[in-house]
Order: C-alpha cells, then sequence, then structure tokens
C-alpha cells in the first residue's frame, strides 16, 4: 500500500537542490552571514512580489508579528482584535507586545475573521486589529479597512500562510500598516529553517522595523532605542530569493490540486469557498466534517496522513488562562472540532489527490 505523506520536506524542495547547493557555497565563500547581500536582495524581491515598497527579514513569524505592533507605538495594555480560530501565535505576538487580545469569532464559509462582528468588540482601548490570512485565503478587506478608518485602528495582516494570496487583485500583505509573513518550511514559500519578514508601504515604520530588529541599532554600537535580535540569516535569505521565483508555480500546482479536491469529492464534506474575489492559494485545504476524528483513522488505515489545523482552540490552551478567559467562541471551537486538512503539498501529484478523494469518497 502506498503511503501519502501529508507534507515532505525532502521532496518538496528536491526540485531547488542544485541552486540551493550553488548558492550556499557562494554565501559560504563570501564570509558575510548577517545583514548582507542575499538579505537585502530578498527584500526588494519580496517587496516587489508583494506589491509594496518596503521588507524587512526577521528571524521568524512570530517575531514579525512582535515587532509590528511594537514599531506601532500603542499604548501598553491596549485592545488589539484578532479572529478566534487563529493559530495561537497571533495571539502570543499581542501578548508579548503588552497587549490584550480580543477575540472576534470567524465567518463559518471563510474561516476568517467575520467583519460584520468586529465593530461590537470595539471600544476606546482599540487600537488595532490583527487580521489573519487563514489557510491561504485573504480576509474581506474592503469592510476592514472601511471599519479601521471609521474608528482610527492601525491594521496588522497576518500573513504567514497568504503568500501570493490576493483579494481584488491586491496581494496579501499590501492592506494593512504592516504585513507579517513566516517563512516556516512548511508554507508556500518556505525556508529551510525558521524565517520571517514584515512588509509595508511606510517608509518610517520600515526604518523602525529594520532598526528594532538589530539590536536597535541603524550604526554598529549606536542604540537608538530598546531593541531586539531578530534577523532574518542570510543563507535562508538567498534559499528564499530560489524559491520566490517559483511562488507563482508552486501557488498554481497548489490551486490546481484543490480543484481536483473541489470536482471529485462527494457532498458529505464541508469545503473551503471559493469566490471570484479571491485568489486562493492553499496552503492548506481544510474539509469538515462532523465524524472527522474516524474520517482521519479511516484515511490512515489507507496510507493517507491527513493534520488538523487546529485541535485545540486558542481560548482552551493552558497557556491561555487568565489571558482569553470569558470569551465564548462556539463558531471556532465548532470548526476546531471538524476540521481536517488534506495533502496538498507542492510535492503531491494529481494521482495523490484522486486517490485521498476515492478513499474518502469510500468513507
Amino acid at each position: 500500500m502506498k503511503t501519502i505523506e501529508y507534507e515532505d520536506l525532502g521532496r518538496l524542495n528536491h526540485p531547488f537542490f542544485d541552486e540551493y547547493k550553488r548558492t550556499f557555497s557562494r554565501v559560504l565563500d563570501s564570509g558575510w552571514f548577517v545583514l548582507g547581500n542575499s538579505v537585502r536582495d530578498f527584500e526588494g524581491a519580496f517587496a516587489k512580489y508583494c506589491s509594496v515598497s518596503h521588507s524587512c527579514g526577521v528571524a521568524n513569524g512570530l517575531d514579525a508579528l512582535i515587532l509590528a505592533l511594537k514599531c506601532l507605538d500603542i499604548e501598553q495594555d491596549s485592545e488589539i482584535i484578532v479572529p478566534s480560530n487563529t493559530y495561537i501565535a497571533t495571539i502570543l505576538a499581542i501578548v508579548h507586545a503588552g497587549h490584550r487580545p480580543v477575540l472576534v469569532e470567524p465567518d463559518i464559509e471563510t474561516y476568517n475573521i467575520d467583519p460584520d462582528e468586529i465593530e461590537e468588540r470595539i471600544t476606546p482601548k482599540t487600537k488595532a486589529i490583527m487580521v489573519v490570512h487563514l489557510y491561504g485565503k485573504v480576509c474581506a478587506m474592503d469592510q476592514i479597512q472601511e471599519i479601521s478608518s471609521r474608528h482610527n485602528l492601525y491594521i496588522v495582516e497576518d500573513c504567514a500562510q497568504a503568500h501570493g494570496a490576493r483579494f481584488k487583485n491586491r496581494m496579501a500583505g499590501s492592506f494593512g500598516d504592516f504585513g507579517a509573513f513566516s517563512f516556516y518550511p512548511t508554507k508556500n514559500l518556505g525556508a529551510l529553517g525558521d524565517a520571517g519578514c514584515l512588509v509595508t508601504n511606510d517608509q518610517r515604520l520600515h526604518i523602525k522595523a529594520a532598526t528594532m530588529r538589530n539590536y536597535g541599532s541603524k550604526t554598529k554600537y549606536l542604540n537608538e532605542m530598546v531593541g531586539y535580535n531578530s534577523r532574518l540569516d542570510e543563507i535562508q535569505a538567498a534559499f528564499l530569493l530560489i524559491k520566490l521565483a517559483h511562488l507563482d508555480s508552486i501557488n498554481s500546482h497548489k490551486r490546481k490540486l484543490a480543484d481536483l479536491y473541489f470536482r471529485n469529492l462527494k457532498s458529505d464534506y464541508i469545503l473551503p469557498q471559493r469566490h471570484s474575489d479571491y485568489y486562493d492559494v492553499f496552503h492548506i485545504f481544510n474539509v469538515r466534517h462532523e465524524k472527522r476524528d474516524k474520517l482521519r483513522e479511516f484515511l490512515l488505515k489507507k496510507g493517507i496522513k491527513t493534520e488538523i489545523h487546529y485541535p485545540i482552540p486558542p481560548v482552551k490552551q493552558i497557556a491561555m488562562k487568565g489571558v482569553l478567559d470569558g470569551f465564548q467562541t462556539p463558531i471556532s471551537e465548532e470548526i476546531h472540532q471538524t476540521t481536517l486538512s488534506l495533502p496538498i503539498s507542492f510535492c503531491h501529484s494529481e494521482d495523490d489527490v484522486l486517490a485521498v478523494t476515492d478513499a474518502m469518497n469510500k468513507f
């Protein structure tokens, strides 16, 4: 019986190995390993790709979110609106930045924050909305921008799952004051280790982020602010620059696999919503089923591996005791209890996906 892995990072990166090896040798020979040409070149290329003015490489996606909030100079203990079904990193960033996360439920069809619910949570202490483009679908940013403008709120986009995704032909990361990206290895644009970046159209914010990531220093040994050590690694930047050239092909491949799921899965499954305003990149292809755990076990017996994004909602996490007390999140909890992520990697073939759909249709 053939095993279909949920993800295989070796196979995923194999097409780029020769370029990686040549690039690694070049960086090694250069003798420059921190904030050098590779980081600068990647920052320029990624900013252009995202249709923004500036990009600032940092150590990982969580740091990108924390630094975004720190750079906005929001008064401590302010309220930051965030979706209730996000990965916990989004909420951790708010806590680490010294603010209070305020949970807003998602739209049950898109899984992204429900714009119609945001205003109910706005108080005089609310200073920002941290949206999350979950699974590779951009949020309904026209409504969210209108709300933020009317209430004078910052917008930080968590784009960790949305590299190359678009809403009404605008790129993820180009809507807010900051867009924060993770390049964790499983992402559509994944490094070979931890990596992240911030993008923005605001030059002042960009300079501040670039200073803050480097001990608060623009000039060596001259520290202008209380900063961090969160710099995109030179080698990872070089690898990312290689893969960035292939990102559209990666996204296109995943969209083709997603289309096979849409065309072939029986109606028992709740599938992701599609709409012409959205260019989804399917970092994750999730389905929902009331017997999710039995379905997952059934597929595993047939050699098909799946994942759950995410099994425990943030409000139920031990670490969030005392942080998220009092929030009622029934929609989020329904999603967490029924969602299942299917294989949809750059390394998977159409035959792999057809094998998955065939097995699922027999459940």
